[in-house]
């Protein structure tokens, strides 16, 4: 088949997004003005520097998350495990921004040694962000979509000891989610080492 995204599928749900997969999910803590707590997940998100270290996320318009990393220049990645992906799940939910997701999903919080938002204790890994760029995402033809890019210089990295292999991270133990399409979501994989051609 072939479609225009401007043309509609005709299928029961929309494909696009079961066909870049697979989609990392970025566990976005951050903090309101006030101090209110809020996390959400976002599988538009992805690491696009390492020197230095930088990742991004998409809002589908200026939600909690975007709208937190905006106020506060600061946000939070926590990585997310197999063993956490129903909390996360829970974290989707559109809850009110009084509500602090992590008591609504039963996690408990730690707290991050040099921004504000605090990580998600039992996540196997966190990485501190001060926001560095907020864009619109636009159209071909220039307009506004409404989408918000935030993009964030990794400022601290923690990771923890129960995930390290002699030196290396053991993504066998960490099992992270992939995003897929639709409800899907990838948690059992195999790691394939394949060295990079000399030449």
């Amino acid at each position: 088949m072939f479609y225009e995204p401007r043309n509609g599928h005709g299928l029961p749900r929309n494909p696009f997004k079961a066909l870049v997969v697979p989609r990392p999910i970025g566990w976005i803590s951050t903090c309101a003005l006030d101090g209110k707590e809020n996390l959400a997940p976002y599988s538009f998100f992805n690491a696009v520097s390492d020197d230095p270290p930088v990742v991004m996320f998409s809002s589908g318009g200026r939600k909690d998350s975007a709208r937190n990393a905006e106020a506060t220049g600061e946000f939070v990645c926590n990585l997310v495990s197999a063993n956490l992906l129903q909390a996360m799940n829970v974290t989707s939910f559109a809850h009110p921004a009084e509500v602090s997701e992590f008591e609504a999903a039963g996690l408990e919080t730690a707290e991050s040694r040099l921004v504000k938002p605090p990580r998600v204790a039992l996540a196997p890994a966190a990485l501190e962000c001060v926001v560095t760029q907020i864009m619109a995402v636009r159209d071909r033809s220039g307009g506004e979509t409404g989408n918000i890019l935030v993009f964030g210089e990794v400022v601290g990295i923690h990771i923890s000891e129960a995930v390290m292999r002699d030196g290396f991270v053991d993504f066998k133990s960490i099992q992270p989610p992939a995003r897929l399409g639709y409800m899907d979501y990838a948690t059992d994989f195999t790691v394939q080492t394949i060295a990079r051609p000399e030449r």
